[in-house]
């Protein structure tokens, strides 16, 4: 199996941002019946596109594993993640991460990569956690984070069991301290279908809230930067109404920004929509 980037040439200078972005990619198998005959589909998705946008749009350099792709070929050693100023795990569960094929199919050992992330963050790596049914502690508690290696340097506590908090009704953040992430937004964000129950750690710092409970926690870990953003950047809990908002590019421009130590004001704030990505490596399998 040949791993191939399928993005466009990349003019990269010695001060541009390097992004990982890991998840965010799911199938779906169905099963119709008609009276006595029943047959299968299968259909793949990939739910980044607003943020992979976004972060085009500001000039960072974007690997992008789905997570398929991720259970093989997410860094295994520290001198991979240090090709990175800035990983983001979005809706990837825990054990995609801890049992590669080699270790679960055929019984050899691997290296534990939230052991090797959690020591890349405190030697200086910026880490981001996104909200989804697989994010923290996730649905069922399966992305099951809460005691891994992560949970030591996240800015959150998470709760035992499923953390989600379904909100059908739409609920609004609200946007309550200065930072450099919120820089030029302020008030009340469109409205979100739901997110996940987190505590910020005392020394963290709370940056918006849904009525008590944080949305978006940033901290410091060791030498390295961490945040928590409890919610989803895509469909069902992140409506199109919520990525089309003109604060969802400044915000995630700004994070990845402030994650990677090079913060500093947008010189842009217009969301443009979809056009040419320049900027990302996505990468694709290939028999």
């Amino acid at each position: 199996m040949v791993i191939d980037c399928t993005a466009g040439a990349v003019g990269s200078t010695p001060t541009v941002t390097k992004v990982l972005l890991a998840g965010e990619s799911w199938s779906v198998t169905s099963v119709h019946t008609k009276g006595f005959d029943s047959f299968t589909t299968v259909d793949y998705a990939e739910g980044g596109r607003a943020l992979i946008n976004a972060l085009d749009q500001d000039g960072i350099e974007l690997t992008y594993m789905p997570c398929h792709v991720a259970a093989t070929h997410f860094p295994s050693d520290l001198e991979a993640l240090a090709a990175y100023d800035v990983v983001l795990l979005s809706d990837i569960g825990a054990n995609t991460l801890l049992l590669p094929a080699r270790t679960f199919v055929t019984g050899q050992a691997s290296p534990n990569r939230l052991h090797l992330l959690r020591d890349w963050v405190l030697s200086g790596g910026g880490l981001g956690m996104i909200g989804g049914y697989l994010s923290f502690q996730g649905i069922e508690a399966k992305a099951n984070y809460r005691t891994s290696a992560l949970a030591e340097v996240l800015p959150v506590f998470m709760e035992a069991g499923d953390d989600r908090e379904e909100a059908p009704q739409g609920v609004s953040a609200l946007i309550q301290a200065e930072h450099p992430i919120t820089r030029g937004l302020a008030g009340r964000t469109p409205e979100l279908l739901g997110y996940q129950r987190l505590t910020a750690k005392p020394d963290a710092q709370t940056l918006a809230t849904i009525d008590r409970d944080p949305l978006l926690v940033v901290g410091q870990a060791g030498a390295g930067r961490t945040l928590a953003y409890s919610s989803d950047i895509g469909p069902h809990w992140a409506p199109d109404s919520f990525t089309d908002w003109s604060g969802f590019a400044p915000l995630w421009q700004q994070a990845v920004r402030w994650l990677a130590g090079t913060d500093r004001p947008s010189t842009d704030n217009t969301v443009l929509g979809e056009y040419p990505l320049t900027n990302l490596h996505h990468f694709a399998s290939k028999e």
